[in-house]
């Protein structure tokens, strides 16, 4: 893996990683159920992601 290649993967970790916060952060503010697990269930998908990223390094 190139260096520009190892600096976008790196950047994209830290990007799943914050979409996973604000997820997180949504669903526990809100109070709709549907709304909350839809949130929960994007934070997972982001996770998935951000593991994908990973087992790339």
């Amino acid at each position: 893996m190139t260096e520009k290649e190892l600096l976008y993967v790196e950047d994209a970790l830290g990007h799943e990683q914050h979409f996973q916060a604000e997820c997180k952060s949504t669903a526990e503010q809100l109070q709709d159920g549907d709304l909350k697990r839809f949130t929960r269930d994007l934070e997972h998908r982001h996770r998935e992601i951000f593991q994908s990223f990973y087992d790339l390094l």
